[in-house]
């Protein structure tokens, strides 16, 4: 009552404490410096204490809480893992804390005159009519905006019990939070609703922003290991922050993220947030087309004199430009950089330049390089197509099946049991005791083992070392048997080269540059399209698209008839 000064948000005079003994709003939850004088413990300070444990009891030991609350809890976890895996610290509190803060405000969740959803405006009226000195302290957005805040912190976080009975009747029936139910009708459809692919959409951005050397599909696949909360992820919420009902549609997930879903709703964020320029990818940066093409050669077994090859190629159509890298939100003009996508297909189309991959003149090189090799005593060996398609088949295969049992083998049930209907809770908690009993039970009979610890995350998928004496690591081959000097240049031998497309598709509803089926192409170019497909976790139509709009900027649309080729390797 002693704090009379107005709000800078909304100019109203309805001041309440948060657990910080900061002033904040209750109008538009606007939290101010100003902290409340430190005074001695006495009488009233445990009568609070008591007064907030009797309304913890009555709710059944849970505590009111928002969506928006959850997804801050994903997000934090999110972040926390991250900055395990070796992030920059500064991403969680104060690139992502401010990507929040500023998408709270836009959504008109908080920071605002009056934040949107008719449970804000119960819970205001309900607050007007209670005395100040009897009532407990309201929990600010500031708890929940601090990202570096202790989850047992957030344990202790509730309101008002008088008002959540009220909320309660037309809400928490169908959720445990207050708003699950406001949540998902279809006016919040028209804004930029929250989702659980939308957390990995805030992860990125910040990645970008620092410009980390993880790439979107680093991200997704550490998602996909278990290195990063995403499946399951509400395990992890406070036993207090009671999940059920609507809210299992809102934070379970029972699909694995995609690639293209993350990126679009990224872009997406970004031009919300009204955010800037984002840092300059130069070409010392990790994102750079250059840099990763060193990293995808690497992986793929590829000598390293390829690396000349597509840094030329980068030259040439002016792909490692700032202004080309560079994210720029909100502007359709420019266009929009995915960096591990035009990295690979960079790659492609090199390899296209120098072997041609029609399902002949590859296998005629490989031929050549073998002759070669046998009466090669000097130098590195020559680089064969066909011994290096070999080793990588083997290995790519085992990986692949590998990864198809893992994700079969996945239970999407989490080890926390969830609820449908608070009636409902004792019932599945005895179900979900007597499942864990029975099957310790035979898994003791069978004598099964528990899995092993999964091994540390690396960004390499496939490692290749150059010590190993069965020749399987192709690194430090040479390309002298397919290039030629010429003006003082090392151009390829053959001068052909096979267009993906003639013309590229302009329909905005296709979704695609260019179309892909297998059976148009040869299956020299499908295989190494799926294995950089493998190493991104994505459909091999992404990539083709890439390196048809690459062809038509490396050739400048001078369009040569594609070459009738075989459908089957020749061997």
């Amino acid at each position: 009552r002693d704090f009379n000064e107005r709000c800078a948000q909304c100019s109203e005079v309805n001041w309440g404490l948060t657990d910080g003994g900061r002033f904040y709003c209750r109008s538009c939850h606007n939290v101010t410096e100003a902290k409340k004088p430190q005074t001695s413990t006495n009488k009233n300070t445990h009568h609070h204490t008591n007064y907030l444990s009797v309304y913890l009891l009555y709710l059944d030991g849970g505590c009111e809480w928002y969506v928006c609350e959850g997804f801050q809890l994903v997000l934090k976890k999110q972040a926390e893992a991250l900055e395990v895996l070796g992030v920059c610290p500064q991403m969680k509190d104060e690139i992502l804390c401010n990507f929040w803060r500023r998408y709270l405000q836009k959504s008109k969740q908080a920071y605002c005159n009056r934040p949107a959803g008719e449970t804000v405006k119960a819970l205001s009226v309900c607050d007007s009519s209670t005395d100040v000195d009897s009532e407990p302290e309201r929990p600010s957005l500031l708890h929940l905006l601090s990202l570096s805040e202790s989850e047992g912190d957030l344990q202790t976080d509730c309101s008002l019990a008088s008002s959540i009975s009220k909320v309660s009747e037309s809400t928490s029936v169908y959720s445990g939070s207050v708003d699950g139910s406001l949540y998902l009708m279809k006016d919040q459809k028209e804004k930029l609703r929250m989702t659980m692919p939308m957390t990995l959409s805030f992860c990125y951005m910040a990645l970008l922003w620092l410009r980390e050397p993880m790439t979107l599909s680093d991200l997704l696949r550490f998602v996909v290991e278990g290195h990063i909360p995403y499946l399951n992820v509400f395990q992890h919420f406070p036993e207090k922050m009671t999940l059920c009902g609507l809210d299992l549609k809102i934070f379970c997930v029972e699909s694995w993220p995609v690639y293209e879903e993350v990126y679009n709703k990224m872009l997406e964020l970004a031009a919300f947030l009204d955010l800037p320029r984002f840092p300059d990818i130069t070409d010392s940066c990790f994102l750079h087309p250059n840099m990763l093409c060193m990293k995808y050669l690497m992986e793929a077994n590829l000598p390293d004199e390829l690396h000349n090859w597509t840094c030329r190629v980068v030259k040439k159509i002016c792909i490692g430009e700032v202004d080309f890298l560079t994210l720029v939100p909100g502007n359709k003009s420019t266009r929009k950089v995915k960096y591990d996508v035009l990295a690979v297909a960079v790659i492609v189309v090199v390899i296209k330049l120098l072997f041609l991959l029609d399902d002949h003149y590859e296998w005629l090189l490989s031929d050549f390089a073998e002759e070669r090799n046998k009466n090669n005593n000097e130098g590195g060996p020559y680089f064969e197509f066909k011994k290096w398609y070999k080793v990588i088949k083997c290995s790519l295969d085992v990986e692949q099946k590998k990864l198809d049992e893992e994700r079969a083998k996945y239970l999407w049930r989490c080890e926390k049991p969830l609820f449908y209907s608070v009636k409902k809770k004792s019932k599945v908690l005895k179900r979900r005791q007597m499942v864990v009993t029975l099957q310790n039970q035979f898994g003791k009979l069978s004598g099964s083992v528990r899995p092993a610890e999964k091994p540390k995350p690396s960004s390499f998928q496939l490692s290749w070392s150059e010590e190993n004496t069965d020749g399987s690591c192709f690194h430090g081959h040479s390309l002298k048997g397919i290039l030629q000097e010429k003006c003082g240049l090392l151009t390829a031998m053959n001068p052909d080269y096979w267009l993906c497309t003639v013309k590229l598709c302009t329909e905005k509803l296709c979704g695609h540059l260019a179309h892909y089926r297998e059976v148009d192409f040869p299956q020299s170019y499908h295989f190494v399209l799926r294995l950089f497909s493998f190493l991104l976790r994505i459909q091999p139509s992404y990539i083709h698209d890439e390196v048809c709009l690459i062809e038509h900027k490396l050739f400048n649309k001078k369009l040569c008839k594609k070459p009738k080729y075989n459908t089957g390797l020749r061997k």
